[in-house]
């Protein structure tokens, strides 16, 4: 008798846009393999995946042999690198700034109402969801709204459904996007014991942090994919970015004050939970500083004070750019100093704005480009569409674009103003290693120029050089303030 492959696809083809991403892919996986799946952005790991998944049609044979004998669901479920949430009515029309307005919150089900919904529809024990949730550190979530989460904790729901469910086939995109260390390293403990109970895994990472059950290798290259026992076989060879940074960035940034982000005993609470007790912190013109903290220790938060969106700014003592906050700026005179790059904001960005009309728009701080801009302004979103190497990108949809591509969009349009303050939480979500290489190696030519950065970050391996100082969340409290070594982390 033939042996026969779980999961068996042949000539699979794919186009998207008119452009061929898979071309004749073949793949064979094996009973009891379990794979890590990458490549450079744009390479179709994504539409592989649902693909696999059944959620996107393709031309070609993939075929998925499901054991009837196993006690875990006969079914491919497919964990998103985002998490599309609707609102009560079935609708998921939100904006940036209303996940800090509590009032409008309670539009969207709780965490507890999410899970106990997903419970009935797959028929699962809601005894066994409980360790998920302890951990991955996401116990004391069961009743925020989901409006109310950061991409981190996102992105543990959908973790915690995929482990509770342990379906015979599980396709997770970018597994530890906006997971701390402690969960990082949980999740691959928790990965690895579904392993050990039958579910074969398809993790499309390119990160170096892998749950030990992981034995197979395959990188999407030219439409095709390449197979191997070991990482090294199938190692992206990534180019150094040489291009030089455009003239109008190599200016240091004109300053309004000399201080930039002062706190003094700040608190935000929602209801009967703090978020932030007596937050103490002043950022200096020019200084570089990493944000870190656990999942849920308040940094979005923070930051939402920083950038004017949080409504509970007025109610603190709290100094932007040299004047305290309610002494009659509006957000936009706030804005106006920054330039922000989020996986929120991302989110919530303008869907039918193309590449150059959403890097345009960061010269007003608006989600798209609503007037003409003149000849100087224009000539700098070319010189920036060329460099981040958009040029045969520049009049598609930023939708269109694979999720690292448009990544590397709304960062350029963070920078295109030359702002005083660069706030970039987790800026490099979603890009392949050159990409991120590119963005941090850019991200220290302008810090060489003066210019003041909160930068959020994880992945200590994953850091511009030029930070200089650290704050550390924990529980909504500072833990640490330090000055920092960047080589010592890395």
């Amino acid at each position: 008798m033939m042996f026969k492959p779980f999961v068996y696809i042949q000539d699979l083809n794919l186009s998207y846009r008119n452009k061929a991403v898979l071309k004749d892919l073949y793949w064979e996986i094996n009973v009891g393999e379990n794979w890590v799946l990458w490549g450079e952005s744009g390479s179709g790991k994504t539409a592989l995946a649902k693909a696999i998944a059944g959620l996107t049609a393709a031309q070609g044979s993939i075929e998925i042999d499901f054991d009837p004998l196993s006690k875990l669901p006969a079914e491919v479920l497919f964990v998103d690198s985002w998490y599309q949430f609707k609102n009560l009515e079935g609708v998921a029309n939100f904006y940036y700034q209303q996940r800090y307005t509590s009032q409008q919150a309670k539009d969207t089900l709780t965490v507890h109402a999410e899970l106990v919904l997903f419970g009935k529809e797959k028929g699962l024990h809601f005894d066994r969801v409980e360790p998920i949730l302890e951990a991955l550190g996401f116990s004391t979530f069961a009743s925020s709204q989901l409006i109310e989460l950061s991409s981190g904790e996102h992105k543990k729901l959908q973790l915690v459904k995929a482990l509770w469910l342990k379906p015979q086939l599980l396709v997770i995109d970018q597994p530890y996007t906006g997971l701390d260390a402690a969960s990082r390293k949980n999740l691959n403990m928790l990965l690895y014991q579904i392993a050990e109970e039958g579910v074969q895994l398809i993790l499309i990472s390119n990160d170096q942090e892998l749950p030990t059950c992981i034995h197979r290798f395959a990188e999407i290259k030219d439409g095709q994919i390449t197979t191997a026992y070991t990482r090294e076989d199938t190692s992206v060879s990534f180019e150094k970015h040489n291009r030089e940074i455009p003239g109008f960035l190599k200016e240091s940034p004109v300053y309004a004050s000399d201080n930039i982000v002062k706190m003094v005993d700040v608190n935000i609470s929602y209801g009967e939970k703090q978020v932030l007790k007596n937050i103490n912190w002043e950022v200096k013109a020019g200084e570089k500083w990493l944000l870190q903290g656990h999942n849920g220790s308040g940094k979005s938060t923070l930051l939402s004070l920083v950038n004017g969106d949080h409504p509970q700014s007025y109610a603190n003592e709290l100094y932007l750019f040299g004047n305290r906050r309610g002494s009659g700026e509006s957000i936009w005179d706030i804005k106006q100093h920054i330039g922000l790059i989020s996986p929120e904001f991302h989110w919530y960005f303008d869907a039918t704005a193309t590449v150059w009309q959403s890097i345009a728009s960061g010269f007003y701080d608006t989600v798209g480009l609503f007037q003409q801009l003149p000849y100087t302004k224009s000539s700098q979103v070319d010189e920036l569409v060329e460099y981040f190497g958009l040029t045969e990108s520049k009049n598609e949809l930023l939708t269109s674009l694979p999720l690292g591509k448009q990544r590397l969009v709304l960062l350029a349009r963070t920078i295109i103003k030359n702002p005083e303050l660069l706030i970039l939480d987790e800026p490099c979500q979603g890009l392949d290693l050159q990409q991120t290489q590119r963005f941090n190696q850019l991200v220290d030519e302008l810090c060489s120029n003066g210019m003041t950065v909160i930068y959020v970050g994880h992945f200590e391996s994953q850091l511009p050089t030029c930070l200089e100082k650290r704050i550390v969340l924990e529980k909504g409290e500072v833990k640490v303030v330090e000055s920092l070594n960047i080589e010592i982390l890395s």
